[in-house]
């Protein structure tokens, strides 16, 4: 603790050379800054008729995650810009992150180990081709260097980082450290993005912008296992391709964006029907895995300010759910929609909350693969009476901006966890508290 306490102070000190350099009205070729974010949560014990080997407990102890992360960055030339992420996670989520598709804390990782750890979240390089000598102004914020930026464009970003940073945005709902904490609330939650049990990869995306319009795409490694921690370097076998196209817009001089995904993994996945059939008793899916195995789906993402201080948001995602959960979560389809509202009209401007509610799906292979007693690294209760797991999530933040503290009280109602009815609901209670400079 004492070394992210100093930490923390040295980012602050940086903040500060920031904002008196930009008196000067220089542009500044570098960033700093840092977060750290503890979620602790707890559930009251509910009724189940029976459980499995990835069951959401019905009975445990609270449970705590804490993530600390260095954001840095500099712009050695005009039109590229470096950045390198150090991070430390730590602790664990209820039930060691199972039981719940649409798990309660994103800021958890699949990772057995509680004990924190250091390791390099990402380290990528951007170069921006200008096509346009038109620019606005890019503010100094987190892994962005404060310049200009054209307003046409043709940009590479390659190296380490989440495909999330840039795909699949949402102004509303995005971010488990600022926003919603719901694993379905992050990303769409049918897009199973290629990451490792961390959520990062190496990656490179080409991006296109033309005044409101912006197109991208991304080609990434996958993890070698299911859920794992190396990536699979031998890419012919093992990808991910996503491209996403963005149209931002203006209704009733209020600010919009509609995105559209598609998206392809192909990695050793077992096939769920050749799993139950090769299956003596129990269907295991690891014992069907095989090279060239693909997932493909869909995904629209839409946010739009309706008033001053607030706004919606509409997220649908669907992939075809044959083969095997690689990298993200155990959904094939989901829904979300909600309202984050700022606190301007309670005199509270620098405070938010927000509301949402999601409904997951599985695909017809992966629930008959789930009620025949298969388990993935998510879910599996030993036995299915499928039904959609619907899970609604309320939050408050309140900011004390003057220490760059937040603390956000949060609660989280999960009907049907993992998708069966003969389990649940469950109450999930949390707060979240966040350091940032």
């Amino acid at each position: 603790m004492k070394q992210l306490f100093s930490i923390g102070i040295l980012a602050l000190s940086s903040t500060r050379l920031l904002a008196q350099d930009k008196k000067t009205d220089s542009i500044i070729p570098y960033s700093f800054h840092f977060q750290q974010t503890l979620v602790t949560q707890w559930h009251p014990d509910f009724q189940a008729k029976y459980s499995g080997p990835n069951s959401f407990l019905t009975h445990e102890k609270g449970a705590t995650s804490i993530t600390s992360t260095i954001y840095a960055g500099i712009r050695p030339l005009k039109n590229l810009e470096l950045y390198i992420n150090p991070e430390l996670a730590g602790g664990e989520g209820l039930s060691h992150a199972t039981g719940i598709a649409g798990f309660p804390n994103g800021e958890t990782f699949r990772v057995g180990n509680p004990k924190p750890t250091i390791y390099l979240a990402r380290a990528y390089g951007v170069y921006t081709l200008p096509l346009t000598s038109h620019v606005e102004e890019d503010e100094d914020d987190i892994n962005n260097v404060a310049g200009t930026t054209p307003t046409h464009y043709l940009r590479f970003i390659g190296g380490k980082y989440c495909l999330a940073d840039f795909f699949d945005q949402n102004v509303y709902s995005h971010d488990p450290r600022t926003q919603f904490m719901n694993w379905s609330l992050m990303s769409n939650a049918a897009w199973d993005y290629p990451a490792d049990v961390r959520g990062y990869t190496m990656a490179l995306t080409v991006q296109y912008r033309r005044d409101n319009w912006q197109v991208q795409a991304a080609t990434s490694l996958e993890p070698t296992t299911a859920n794992g921690p190396t990536l699979n370097y031998h890419y012919g076998k093992s990808n991910g391709e996503v491209v996403e196209v963005t149209h931002t817009h203006t209704l009733n001089k209020h600010e919009g964006n509609v995105r559209v995904m598609a998206f392809i993994n192909q990695a050793p996945m077992g096939n769920y029907n050749e799993a139950v059939k090769a299956a003596v008793d129990t269907p295991d899916i690891t014992g069907v895995r095989k090279d060239g195995r693909t997932k493909y789906g869909f995904a629209i993402n839409i946010d739009q300010e309706i008033t001053k201080d607030g706004g919606a948001f509409l997220k649908a995602s669907w992939n075809d759910g044959h083969n095997e959960t690689w990298a993200y979560t155990e959904i094939d389809r989901s829904i979300s929609a909600g309202w984050l509202q700022n606190g301007q009209c309670w005199h509270r401007a620098q405070d938010n909350a927000g509301i949402a509610l999601v409904v997951n799906g599985l695909s017809k292979d992966h629930r008959n693969y789930l009620a025949a007693g298969g388990s993935g690294f998510m879910v599996g209760d030993g036995q299915l009476n499928y039904t959609p797991e619907m899970i609604a999530e309320v939050f408050y933040q309140c900011n004390i901006t003057r220490l760059h503290i937040a603390l956000s009280p949060d609660y989280q109602f999960v009907l049907h966890p993992a998708y069966n009815s003969d389990r649940g609901p469950v109450n999930i209670v949390g707060i979240r508290t966040r350091v940032a400079f």
